[in-house]
């Protein structure tokens, strides 16, 4: 089938460069999604004849798909990418009800380190309320927007309700000023528990919009933008969140956490990530993933 040069598309290409890809970033993002190299190439050259620098590429959420009908690249919404305001280099932040500290940060991806954003009694309170509805844990089934057993995935966990309980509620809140997106945006927490050898390999968080149950996720609130994963416990070694592509590994120390944000559905976000092995002790994590609109 030939590929045709559209409007939608030349819009999507003035979009990524608006948003401070490069020429070379913005092919290699159209060649993965099934372009041809002489097509893709003719239509940068055609649409940004001079590479533009711009706004930090967090600024925009721009989940360009391929569409196997049209073969254009298609995008789903536009919306600001959930985020902390470190425009100061700031070594706190303000959580509302709590500071929190600034660890560490990365660009791209973007990874931001977070220190003592629960305290102890929240972390003991969120595993003793967990504890007795731990099941093996799912994953999202892709291929028709349901839930499976995934062998990478070896951990029990749970989902608690959005605003279940006061200590859910508090938490929420924090999360949602510290990160600067609406609670109804975020699906209900999830903690998980790791045993020696349990992990979670490498995975991206996004929803794949190459697969056929894709669409039936994004009816309850589009894609994923961001993840917080927020460390109750301390195994003795292992058990890190690892991010292969930048050659990053965070300690699970308890009360911090790891943010990390993809501003669209595609590896070259560079936000592939995993739970190493618990090696010696137990791993306690809860997870907040945030969504582009209401979750449902």
């Amino acid at each position: 089938m030939s590929q045709i040069i559209t409007i939608e598309l030349r819009k999507w290409i003035l979009e990524q460069s608006a948003a401070g890809h490069s020429h070379e970033s913005i092919l290699a993002a159209m060649m993965t999604a099934g372009w041809a190299r002489d097509v893709a190439s003719h239509a940068l050259q055609n649409t940004l004849p001079a590479q533009q620098p711009g706004p930090p590429a967090v600024e925009v959420a721009d989940t360009a798909v391929q569409s196997p009908e049209q073969g254009v690249l298609t995008r789903t919404a536009n919306a600001k990418v959930p985020d902390l305001d470190l425009s100061r280099s700031p070594r706190k932040v303000d959580a509302g009800d709590r500071s929190v500290d600034v660890l560490a940060t990365l660009t791209q991806p973007r990874v931001v380190v977070l220190g003592g954003l629960l305290s102890d009694e929240e972390c003991d309170a969120l595993i003793a309320a967990a504890r007795p509805r731990m099941a093996r844990s799912l994953t999202v089934q892709t291929q028709t927007g349901g839930e499976e057993l995934n062998p990478d995935r070896t951990s029990n966990g749970m989902f608690f309700n959005r605003g279940e309980s006061e200590l859910i509620t508090r938490i929420e809140a924090r999360i949602a000023r510290l990160l600067n997106w609406p609670v109804d945006h975020g699906e209900g927490m999830q903690v998980l528990h790791y045993h020696p050898g349990a992990e979670y390999k490498p995975h991206y968080d996004y929803f794949d919009p190459a697969e056929p149950g894709t669409p039936t996720i994004l009816k309850r609130g589009g894609q994923r933008l961001a993840t917080l994963v927020m460390y109750l416990s301390e195994p003795a070694c292992g058990g890190g969140t690892t991010f292969p592509d930048v050659g990053l590994e965070v300690a699970p120390q308890r009360g911090n956490a790891v943010f990390f944000s993809y501003d669209r559905p595609h590896p070259t976000t560079r936000t592939l990530h995993g739970g190493a092995p618990v090696i010696e002790g137990e791993k306690w994590v809860a997870t907040k993933w945030l969504r582009e609109r209401v979750f449902t």
